[in-house]
């Protein structure tokens, strides 16, 4: 391996951020063609169904890539699907040299397009970067565990409420904050809240930024156990995707009538929290934002089924009768949550606080 190699594989991992709000199932991936000390061509992973980073690269290349190294910020596939096997289209150009940043976690493949590099002649070399890990995590998820990457998402003030008493919440947080949410929607898959936040708020829960105005449009999910969603309600209106989830034997026919409006039915409804996810990862959801009241938000830290924090904290007070961020019953400080600070920055007057599990 040269020195040059982790230079070119953070650049892949960069390339590959191009195409992470609109390759959904499938993971982002950039790729970067090198010969003679000059860069012939660059790709990345724009949409499933499209073609792969290394044939979009390939495509680039004026002359052919014969000799050249390939950098690759994930495994080259090794099967066909909707695409051709990229492992296959490389062995093709002639290539000389593979570089990868990350193994694919996909059983499918988990180290076949490698070892069908090598026994075609090509020299493949395997620089682990956790930042080429950290972009697909959503994907390794959903593949090896079956259920999306977790993210909530939370605005409290300094004493840790979302609303006041009187279950008033417009705005804890500053107008900035609230723009910046809008990334966090447009790199989700799915976009989950509750039906008691659809009834009071009427949400839209959509990527209204022009600056994502590319991505994909992220599944809306009501968790509603009992069919209380308003026919009226925003979040039923327009072409954006709409989950509608209930207990067994609740829900509306008359909503299942909207092409864009799906109904799901399980038999604990929403209050089967890995059930609602395991639905979202069969649907090829790889990150999943919750945007919800405390009910939602601390039915998923009980069951302990989350994986990341988004919380903005307002430097406001709102009082001793206000709403906690999370309904979450502790009665012994060791079994309280916990999460470790990976983050923090300052969004206007307000700070965001990225932490994990």
């Amino acid at each position: 391996m040269f020195a040059s190699d982790r230079i070119f594989l953070e650049a892949c991992v960069e390339l590959a951020a191009q195409g992470q709000m609109t390759c959904a199932p499938n993971p982002p991936v950039g790729c970067i063609i090198w010969r003679d000390g000059k860069v012939l061509g660059r790709g990345f992973h724009q949409r499933a169904g499209a073609g792969h980073a290394e044939v979009n690269a390939l495509r680039s290349v004026e002359g052919g890539a014969r000799n050249a190294t390939v950098f690759v910020s994930l495994e080259p596939c090794s099967f066909v699907g909707r695409t051709p096997a990229c492992a296959r289209t490389l062995i093709d150009a002639g290539v000389a040299r593979v570089v990868v940043a990350a193994v694919d976690p996909n059983p499918k493949v988990a180290g076949s397009g490698i070892r069908l590099l090598r026994e075609a002649g090509i020299a493949v070399d395997v620089l682990e970067l956790d930042s080429a890990k950290e972009q697909i995590q959503g994907f390794t998820q959903r593949i090896t565990r079956q259920r999306p990457w977790v993210r909530i998402k939370t605005a409290t003030s300094l004493d840790g409420s979302v609303a006041l008493a009187n279950g008033k919440s417009q705005w804890v947080t500053g107008s900035a904050a609230r723009a910046d949410v809008q990334y966090w929607r447009a790199r989700s898959d799915a976009i989950v809240t509750g039906v008691g936040s659809v009834i009071a708020d009427d949400p839209l829960l959509t990527v209204r930024d022009p600056a994502f105005a590319h991505a994909l449009a992220p599944l809306r999910v009501v968790l509603d156990s009992y069919g209380r969603t308003p026919s009226g309600a925003q979040i039923l209106q327009g072409n954006a995707p709409t989950l509608l989830i209930h207990q067994q034997g609740y829900g509306d026919s008359e909503l299942a009538s909207g092409a864009h409006i799906q109904q799901l039915h399980l038999p604990d409804g929403p209050r089967d929290v890995l059930g609602v996810l395991t639905e979202l990862a069969q649907q090829g959801c790889n990150e999943v934002l919750i945007e919800a009241g405390p009910a939602v938000v601390g039915s998923f830290f009980a069951a302990g089924l989350w994986d990341e924090w988004i919380a903005y904290v307002a430097p406001k007070l709102l009082g001793a009768d206000s709403r906690s961020v999370a309904d979450v019953l502790v009665t012994h400080l060791p079994d309280a949550p916990q999460a470790r600070l990976v983050q923090t920055a300052q969004i206007g007057d307000d700070l965001r606080l990225t932490l994990r599990r």
